[in-house]
C-alpha cells in the first residue's frame, strides 16, 4: 500500500504545482487517511518541498477506526500538549524553503487559518480547495474490496437480524443488536448511527431509534452500515411485521421498489448524476408522491458515508466507472410510516456486466 499513498500524495502534488503552491497542508480526517493510510486524532499531512510529514498529537493507536500510516512517511508527534499539528505544518513548510501554501480552507476554521499566517508570515497562503475529495471519487481495487467486505458484513447483521423475533422489541434495541453485530462479524464499527423505524416511523431518513416497540402489522425499515478498514458502506431495507402486508402496504412497496430498480438501471459511466436522480424520481413522481421526497436519490461513499458524487436534480457531472454510490429512494407518510430501500453499488460498464451490487440482503417484501 506504501506504492499507493505515495502515488495518490504525487497527483495531488502535481495539482498544487499547477496552482503555483510549493506545499500543501492537509487537514479533513479523511483526506488525511486516503493520503497517509491514517488519521490520528487531530492529525494532518504536510506535502513539503523537501519531504512529506505526518504530524499528529499524539502517537497513533493502529486501531482500526484510524488506521496505519504509510511507513514511507516521515511521522512527527508535537512536543506540545494540545499543540495544533496544522501550525506546526506551516512553520515546518516555511522552514523548508516554501513561498506557497495550500490549505483546506472548507476544514480550517478562520481562527486556525490565522494562526497559520502568523507563524508563517513569509509565506502565501492559497485555497487547496476539494482537491482531495475529487481524488477519492474513483477507487481502487483495494479500495473497493473494502467496500465489498464492509457489504457483506452488513448483509449478515441484518440477516440474522430477520431470523430473531422482533414484536415487542423497541426500536432502540434493534439498532444496538445490529451494531453489536457488525462489530460481530468484523467491523471497525457501524459506518453511521443505524437507524430503525416502525409503523408510523418507517421509511423516514435518518430516524432516530426510538422506544416504540415493533407490533403486528407495522411496517419495519431498517438503515445500517459497516465500516471495514475505513470504508463505509450502507443499505436499508423494509418489511412487513407478523402478517400478511395490506394493500396499502403492497402498493407502496412496489412503487418504490421500481423507483429503486430505475436508479440502480441509470447507472453507467457517462450518465449525468441528475439523470440517476431523475430515473428513480419520476417513477415515484408518476405514483402520486412528488411531496416530500428526499433531496437526493443517493450519494458516494467510501471513507465518509457520504461523499461526492450527489445523485441529486441540480447535481453537476457525469458518472465514471468504479464510483461506489447508494441508490436510497423512499417514501414516508405521516402518521401511516412508510417505505425505504437502500443499496451500495459500484458503477461499472455495460461491457463488465453493469452496475455491481454490493448489499445482496433480498428486496423481496417479507413478512416476519
Amino acid at each position: 500500500m506504501s506504492e499507493v499513498y505515495a502515488a495518490r500524495r504525487e497527483r495531488l502534488r502535481e495539482q498544487c504545482t499547477t496552482g503555483g503552491s510549493a506545499a500543501a497542508v492537509v487537514s479533513r480526517p479523511a483526506n488525511v487517511r486516503y493520503l497517509a493510510g491514517a488519521a490520528p486524532q487531530g492529525a494532518v499531512l504536510l506535502l513539503g518541498p523537501g519531504e512529506d510529514i505526518l504530524l499528529c498529537g499524539s502517537p497513533p493507536t493502529g486501531e482500526p477506526t484510524e488506521g496505519r500510516p504509510d511507513e514511507a512517511l516521515r511521522l512527527q508527534v508535537l512536543g506540545t500538549p494540545g499543540g495544533d499539528a496544522a501550525v506546526a505544518a506551516a512553520d515546518l513548510a516555511s522552514g523548508q524553503g516554501a513561498d506557497s501554501l495550500a490549505v483546506e480552507e472548507h476544514h480550517l476554521t478562520v481562527a486556525r487559518h490565522r494562526a497559520l499566517g502568523s507563524v508563517a508570515p513569509r509565506l502565501r497562503f492559497a485555497d487547496l480547495g476539494c482537491a482531495v475529495e475529487q481524488l477519492r471519487v474513483v477507487k481502487d481495487d483495494e479500495e473497493i474490496s473494502s467496500l465489498r467486505i464492509a457489504a457483506e458484513i452488513a448483509d449478515q447483521a441484518l440477516g440474522e437480524l430477520l431470523e430473531s423475533i422482533l414484536v415487542g422489541r423497541t426500536e432502540r434495541h434493534l439498532a444496538l443488536e445490529l451494531e453489536r453485530r457488525l462489530v460481530d462479524h468484523g467491523a471497525d464499527g457501524p459506518a453511521f448511527p443505524t437507524s430503525v423505524g416502525t409503523g408510523l416511523n418507517s421509511g423516514r431518513r435518518g430516524h432516530r431509534p426510538s422506544d416504540r416497540r415493533v407490533e403486528e402489522g407495522d411496517f419495519l425499515s431498517v438503515c445500517l452500515g459497516a465500516s471495514y478498514r475505513g470504508y463505509r458502506c450502507e443499505i436499508g431495507r423494509t418489511f412487513v411485521i407478523g402478517t400478511t402486508p395490506a394493500d396499502w402496504q403492497i402498493e407502496l412497496y412496489d412503487l418504490v421498489f421500481a423507483a429503486q430498480r430505475a436508479g440502480r438501471e441509470a447507472l453507467a459511466p457517462g450518465v449525468e448524476y441528475r439523470e440517476v436522480d431523475r430515473a428513480a424520481r419520476q417513477v415515484l413522481d408518476a405514483g402520486g408522491y412528488s411531496d416530500g421526497l428526499p433531496a437526493a436519490t443517493g450519494h458516494g461513499v467510501g471513507l465518509e458515508i457520504e461523499e461526492d458524487p450527489q445523485l441529486a436534480p441540480a447535481a453537476m457531472g457525469k458518472l465514471d466507472a468504479c464510483v461506489p454510490v447508494t441508490v436510497e429512494p423512499g417514501v414516508h407518510l405521516p402518521g401511516r410510516g412508510g417505505v425505504r430501500i437502500d443499496d451500495t453499488l459500484v458503477v461499472r460498464p455495460e461491457a463488465d456486466g453493469g452496475p455491481e451490487l454490493l448489499t445482496i440482503t433480498t428486496k423481496e417484501l417479507l413478512a416476519l
